[in-house]
């Protein structure tokens, strides 16, 4: 243990180096290692994820990498991160959940179905720091802490390589799925500035209220960059942006009461929120360089929780809102990243030495409220608590080529790792969680959002290094392989090892063959090991005093609890590449396999009075001593395969008279099983119970599309463009409770149709108008049956939302 302390104190002493002076000039590190490259033709982008030899145009990789420029993420009205990505890469989902808590303000991206946690990001090529929120509701990636791509502006990025391969044994933990390796802008000079103005207009039709004209959400968003040179030879480039975004709503009437009217608010939330990053480098002599790059974002966003009648005297007392109440919860997140590398030569080999630091901190709110069990002199608004997360990274990574045969070098690569991570939880205002005297037979805390009791209080940490070895050769003039290693030790769980093999069969110079295979591993978050609360849930319209509990506490015992472990993977890819002038086809098949992946189980709830059953009674009996009447508790156990193809087909267009068009198909297939979920120890219940039931299980194997397809059109003619996209989505289910099926939900099969014009005036002005979803698309609409109060007419599994059309315009400059 000693010597691992000691390895970890020398890794972060040679990365602080990299702190001393301020960045690195343009050289590839990072993702930004070349320009573009036109669509369909004249391959010249260099690929650097995902290998530790020398950068490769990204069609002779021998992974499937995905390379975003920033101007393809500006052809749409968004401007959010998250959702411009998933909107490019078919393989990538970014669902809109509403009335999820926390996670409707940090919402969870998912590559080839996976979860969240499962796919590494990078930024500058090393390791970003996750969010401090657990994703805790019915949403896509329940149970899961991952990393918040909303909080780096889109004007910040050069551009963004996405990795569709697993790549544990490279970077190490999280990247089972895959690896966002996001590059930022590198420029001494010039700059630019762009605003951007969008809504929603859109006529939905409802079953309760019909036909409804609707304009809301109105999203202004103002960034620029500037580079600036640092002496004769270095550069800092200094990004910022303001983003400013009403509240949307698609609630229903509520037929309960008359007149009925819209009591509810389900949509996205409101935000506020500015983010500047900088990026800088300078040559230091005798080749070395040195960068340095970071950013920070205040965000505020308020959404809202669902609407408590003014009859509903678990929730209400009526003479503090006679027409009842709708909470809205409140989040600030505050977001910090900063980091630094050196880079030069040692002895002949590439030597790169790096350091970050990342801090996450999310406080809630809870406003329009109250605690009933206080009675009528309760507060209206409550401060609920608070997470924090943060990461201190580590890396010192060598690299060399050996001339050992006629057909190409080996390159040698070898580094260690060492990472420091803290999570914590304080408690909010005692009235949002008390129990009152005044009314004690009601459920605790503020309603809309529980907040974080003293007991919830956590501040755990952990740290860990790691070891690799990689080796990639050319070993003949048609074959390419490479083969790593790593060794991981956590300070909590032990050790972890990984290992992948890949290759590349070159047919002709135009036509290959590639395939890898991997063991992988992703270790248990801080979060998922030491995360609890007592929150108000509600389990088929009950509401319950729900725990959610770490797995070592003396509740999570109780409950058959046992300290988490790594989850384990195997992935196997095989794939072709074929390019010729203006053409390029790649086609990749994958089958990820995850065993003991970890889960948030189903929420376990008692019955003092055997009513419900003997199992009822049993975890009554369980639960009593800790003064909760529900729980549920992180555990491994359940084993999944996932089965897929990506596809890819470009094709550029150039003409005399009609301007230059460049064509793209890509898609994406992803069929997800789950093959073994865990039960309740056989000595904790009479009769053991799946810790892991039919709700989870269909949210996890069907809460993503079975497939999606872009088809993307380009086309440009002097000061004229335009983009013309559509995107085709496969049947998403939201389960329902009924074991039958026949509360589940089906989005149904969707077509969007995206549209921007643009003209460029003198001077680099550019104008684009543009609609997103322009045929105002809806996923399928919640019968009234299921929706009772009227306050969710849409899924929030749904992959593209539930907003309708957005129309907007841009004003972009560049100088």
């Amino acid at each position: 243990m000693k010597s691992r302390i000691i390895l970890f104190a020398a890794v972060s002493a040679v990365s602080l180096a990299a702190t001393g002076a301020l960045a690195q000039s343009k050289a590839a590190i990072t993702a930004a290692a070349a320009p573009a490259a036109a669509a369909g033709g004249d391959v010249d982008e260099l690929v650097v994820t995902g290998s530790r030899a020398a950068p490769v145009s990204r069609l002779e990789t021998l992974a499937p990498v995905d390379v975003v420029t920033a101007q393809a993420l500006q052809k749409r009205g968004s401007t959010e991160l998250a959702a411009a990505l998933a909107a490019t890469v078919p393989s990538l989902d970014f669902p809109r959940p509403s009335n999820t808590d926390g996670t409707d303000s940090v919402r969870p991206l998912t590559l080839r179905g996976q979860d969240p946690d499962e796919t590494l990001v990078l930024i500058n090529g090393v390791r970003a720091h996750t969010s401090a929120l657990v994703n805790l509701n019915g949403s896509v990636g329940r149970g899961s802490a991952a990393v918040d791509l909303n909080t780096i502006p889109e004007i910040a990025i050069d551009r963004i390589e996405v990795l569709r391969d697993g790549a544990s044994a490279i970077y190490g933990s999280d990247a089972i799925a895959g690896v966002i390796n996001i590059g930022l802008r590198e420029a001494d000079h010039g700059g630019g500035a762009e605003a951007t103005f969008g809504e929603y207009v859109t006529s939905p039709k409802f079953f309760n209220a019909g036909a409804r004209n609707i304009t809301d959400g109105a999203t202004t968003t103002v960034s620029g960059w500037q580079g600036f040179k640092l002496g004769a030879d270095g550069f800092l480039t200094v990004s910022a942006e303001y983003r400013n975004q009403d509240s949307t709503n698609r609630s229903d009437l509520d037929p309960r009461f008359t007149p009925k009217v819209i009591d509810s608010r389900f949509g996205d939330g409101s935000v506020q929120e500015p983010t500047i990053y900088f990026n800088a480098g300078k040559p230091l002599g005798d080749g070395w360089e040195l960068k340095a790059w970071g950013g920070g974002q205040e965000r505020h966003s308020e959404t809202a929780a669902t609407f408590r009648a003014a009859n509903d005297a678990t929730q209400n007392i009526p003479s503090v809102y006679p027409n009842g109440y709708l909470p809205l919860i409140n989040t600030h997140s505050n977001d910090l990243s900063i980091g630094g590398a050196l880079k030069g030569e040692i002895d002949g080999w590439k030597s790169t030495f790096s350091i970050d630091y990342g801090w996450n901190n999310l406080k809630y709110g809870v406003e329009d409220t109250l605690n009933p069990s206080l009675g009528p002199t309760s507060p209206h608004s409550f401060y609920a608590g608070q997470m924090t997360y943060d990461q201190t990274v580590g890396n010192a990574d060598f690299s060399r080529d050996f001339e050992i045969g006629a057909a190409g070098p080996l390159n040698v690569a070898f580094g260690l790792e060492a990472r420091d991570e803290q999570f914590k939880i304080g408690a909010g205002d005692p009235g949002s969680y008390e129990r009152g005297t005044v009314d004690p037979q009601l459920a605790l805390g503020s309603r809309g959002f529980s907040g974080f009791t003293p007991d919830n209080v956590v501040d755990k940490s952990r740290t860990n290094v790691g070891a690799y070895v990689a080796l990639e050769d050319k070993l003949t003039s048609w074959f390419t392989g490479s083969a790593a290693i790593r060794q991981e030790h956590y300070s909590d769980f032990g050790d972890a090892t990984s290992g992948k093999l890949a290759g590349r069969i070159d047919v002709t110079p135009e036509f290959a063959f590639r395939g890898s295979a991997e063991s992988g591993f992703r270790a248990p978050s801080l979060q998922q090991e030491y995360f609890t609360s007592t929150s108000i849930l509600f389990i088929n319209g009950i509401p319950y005093d729900t725990g959610t509990f770490p797995a070592t506490s003396a509740t999570g015992k109780a409950l058959g609890g046992q300290p988490l472990e790594p989850e384990k993977s195997k992935n196997y890819s095989l794939g072709l590449v074929y390019h010729h002038d203006h053409l390029e086809v790649s086609v990749d098949a994958y089958q990820i396999d995850i065993n003991n992946k970890i889960v948030l189980s189903e929420t376990l709830t008692g019955s003092a009075t055997g009513a419900a059953g003997s199992d009822a009674l049993a975890i009554f009996n369980l639960l009593q001593p800790f003064g909760a009447s529900a729980a549920r508790i992180f555990t491994n156990g359940v084993d999944t395969r996932t089965q897929g193809i990506d596809y890819s087909v470009s094709y550029r267009l150039p003409t005399d008279n009609l301007g230059d068009f460049s064509f793209l198909a890509s898609a994406n297939t992803n069929d997800i099983k789950i093959t073994k979920t865990p039960v309740t120890p056989a000595q904790l219940l009479p009769v053991p119970m799946s810790l892991f039931a039919r709700q989870n299980m269909i949210r996890y194997e069907d809460g993503t599309p079975p497939y999606k397809v872009t088809l993307q059109t380009d086309w440009s003619k002097g000061p004229w463009g335009g983009t013309l996209r559509s995107t085709f989505y496969g049947d998403v289910i939201s389960p329902g409770t009924a074991l039958d099926g026949s509360q589940d939900v089906h989005t149904g099969q969707r077509s969007l149709w995206d549209l921007e014009g643009r003209y460029t005036l003198p001077r680099d002005v550019t104008l684009a108008l543009g609609a997103d979803n322009l045929f105002d698309v809806y996923p399928r609409q919640i019968t009234p049956s299921l929706n009772t109060t009227g306050a969710a007419p849409f899924t929030s599994f749904s992959p593209f939302g539930f907003n309708g059309r957005f129309v907007y315009g841009r004003i972009s400059v560049q100088w």
